[in-house]
C-alpha cells in the first residue's frame, strides 16, 4: 500500500473512532472563593519555543499527503486565524518524497499568511529533509514526531529505530527553526525527556495516552489481532506532563492527548504545560459538523478554560501553574514510585 492510501486511512480512521478524553480524574482543583482578579483581566498569552502565543491553544494537524487533506487543513487553518490559534500541519513527508503533494500542507499558510505554523516530520528523516519542510510552509517551528509504537503495529512500518537520536540531534543542529518532539499517543517519559533536553530541543509535546489510539487505528487497518492490554499501551497524558517535566525542566511543555474540554486544559497547564493541543477534537468536528461549529467548540474550551482560571484566581498562564492542587488514586501511586514531583 502507497503512502498516499495509508494517509487516506489514518484520516478516515481518526474521524471514525470515537472521541475520547484523558483521564484527569486523579487531578483536583482548590476553589478560590476569593479571587483577586476580574474576567476582563485575564491574560491567556503563552510563551512556548520562544515564539509568543496569544492563548494557550494549538491545532495539531493529523492529515495531509493526500488530496482530502487539502480541504481539511485549509478549513483547520481558517478556524486558526479566527482565534489566533497555532497551527502544526500533518507528516510532511509524502510531500518530501513527491512534491505534487505539497499543497496540502501549503494550503496552512496561504489561508493564514501571518499565523504561527509548526512544519512537522518524522525523525527518520535527515536535517536537509527537515529544512524543506520548514521552507514549505513557511515554518516558525518545527515538530518532529516520535511514533515507535505505532509504526510496530503499522503492517508496513518501520522495525529499526536506531540511529534516529543522531539524526534528531542533527536536525536541531542545522534547522533555522526552533524544534519541538513530540510523541504521538504514547507519552513522553522522564529519562527520554532528559535526553531530548540535552539535545537542545526548544519544547516537548508530551502526546499522551488518551486521545486519537493510533495503535488501536493501526490494528484495525491491518487487520492484525492484537490484544486489548497492548492497544492500551502508553503513559496517560497527566503523566507525561509531569514525567517530561522532572525529566526536562528547561523545556517548554504542550499537553496534548485527549485534552478536549477547557477544565482538562485548565489541569494540564497546572501540572506544568505552557500550553495544550487539539487533533482529533478538530478534525472530527470540522468534517462532521463544519467550520463555524469547530469555531464555537474551541470558543467554548477557552471560555471554560477562563472561568476554571477565575475559580482558581489565576490572571495569568503562569499563575495557573503555580495554583494548589490536590493529586490522589493512580497518579499520586505513579507519581511515588517515579519519584516526580509537581
Amino acid at each position: 500500500m502507497g503512502r498516499q492510501e495509508r494517509k487516506r486511512e489514518h484520516l478516515k480512521h481518526a474521524v471514525s473512532e470515537e472521541l475520547t478524553c484523558a483521564d484527569f480524574h486523579d487531578v483536583h482543583f482548590v476553589h478560590n472563593c476569593l479571587p483577586e482578579t476580574a474576567y476582563h483581566a485575564l491574560d491567556l498569552s503563552t510563551t512556548v519555543a520562544g515564539l509568543k502565543l496569544p492563548c494557550p491553544l494549538l491545532l495539531n494537524a493529523v492529515t495531509g499527503g493526500v488530496e482530502e487533506a487539502e480541504e481539511v487543513n485549509g478549513g483547520l487553518a481558517e478556524v486558526a486565524r479566527a482565534l489566533g490559534l497555532a497551527m502544526a500541519v500533518g507528516s510532511q513527508t509524502a510531500a518530501l518524497e513527491n512534491p505534487e503533494y505539497s499543497g496540502t500542507f501549503t494550503v496552512v499558510r496561504r489561508v493564514n499568511p501571518k499565523g504561527v505554523v509548526f512544519a512537522n516530520v518524522g525523525a527518520d528523516v535527515d536535517a536537509d529533509q527537515a529544512q524543506r519542510a520548514v521552507e514549505m510552509v513557511e515554518a516558525d517551528a518545527l515538530q518532529v514526531h516520535l511514533n515507535a509504537g505505532q509504526e510496530l503495529l503499522m503492517k508496513e512500518g518501520d522495525r529499526d529505530f536506531r540511529g534516529r537520536r543522531k539524526r534528531l540531534a542533527d536536525i536541531i543542529r542545522k534547522v533555522s527553526v526552533p524544534v519541538i518532539v513530540k510523541e504521538t499517543g504514547c507519552g513522553i517519559a522522564r529519562e527520554q525527556a532528559a535526553i531530548i533536553q540535552e539535545l537542545g530541543a526548544a519544547a516537548i509535546d508530551v502526546g499522551g495516552r488518551g486521545g486519537t489510539n493510533f495503535l488501536q487505528i493501526e490494528s484495525k487497518r491491518s487487520q492484525q489481532k492484537v490484544s486489548a492490554d497492548l492497544l492500551q499501551w502508553g503513559i496517560p497524558t497527566p503523566l507525561a506532563i509531569l514525567e517530561a517535566k522532572n525529566g526536562a525542566p528547561e523545556l517548554d511543555l504542550i499537553a496534548a492527548g485527549g485534552i478536549n474540554t477547557g477544565l482538562l486544559a485548565a489541569k494540564a497547564i497546572a501540572l506544568g504545560a505552557k500550553a495544550v493541543a487539539v487533533a482529533g477534537l478538530a478534525v472530527k468536528t470540522l468534517l462532521a459538523e463544519g467550520r463555524e461549529a469547530l469555531l464555537a467548540r474551541l470558543m467554548q474550551l477557552l471560555e471554560e478554560l477562563k472561568i476554571v482560571m477565575l475559580l482558581t484566581g489565576s490572571t495569568s498562564v503562569p499563575q495557573l501553574q503555580q495554583v494548589p492542587l490536590v493529586i490522589t488514586g493512580f497518579v499520586r501511586e505513579w507519581m511515588a514510585a517515579r519519584r516526580l514531583v509537581r
